[in-house]
């Protein structure tokens, strides 16, 4: 009981300072400035060339009531020593970027060799017309990817035909009528 109670000023500090960045974040969004926020997206195309295909996309949001100039974004998270450019690049600008929109980036990569990658968020670079310090926004990050690599789909797949294959033999062996002549 008593840590409990001991713990409750920590809970309501806690909760004011949510409430607080809450408060702070929708303020900047309702007070006329771009809010950009950016969603990364990637996937994994095995090819019949013993490499694999990066498809990467960054969906952009400008969910504030203001315009951002200048919008830049970048993604130079791609080590050139695994990946290859295919299609596109890494970065892409804006000149001006109203409320309410959306743009889209892709690129392709490739990459030979078997690991697991971390990627990093891609940057958003923009200006505000009341603000001359150049503001940043960062998308979503990606999960590990595992380049090359057998998906544990694939192998519970393989796994579970090799097992219903065993089985059926198995099944037929003890089911089969012996034919005693």
């Amino acid at each position: 009981m008593s840590t409990t109670i001991t713990q409750a000023p920590v809970m309501i500090v806690a909760g004011a300072f949510a409430a607080l960045f809450i408060f702070a974040v929708a303020s900047e969004a309702v007070s006329g400035a771009p809010f950009i926020l950016a969603h990364k997206k990637v996937s994994l195309t095995k090819l019949s060339s013993g490499t694999e295909r990066v498809s990467v996309t960054i969906d952009v949001y400008n969910q504030g009531s203001g315009t951002a100039y200048d919008v830049t974004l970048t993604d130079d998270s791609w080590d050139q020593g695994v990946f290859y450019f295919v299609t596109g690049n890494t970065s892409k600008s804006w000149e001006k970027f109203n409320a309410g929109s959306a743009v889209s980036h892709s690129f392709e990569l490739e990459s030979g060799k078997k690991m697991t990658y971390y990627g990093s968020p891609s940057r958003i670079t923009y200006r505000v017309a009341s603000k001359s310090k150049l503001q940043e926004a960062y998308s979503t990050p990606i999960l590990p990817l595992e380049i090359l690599s057998e998906k544990v789909g694939e192998a519970k797949l393989g796994l579970v035909s090799f097992f219903l294959l065993e089985m059926c033999l198995f099944s037929s062996s003890i089911w089969s009528p012996r034919s005693d002549s």
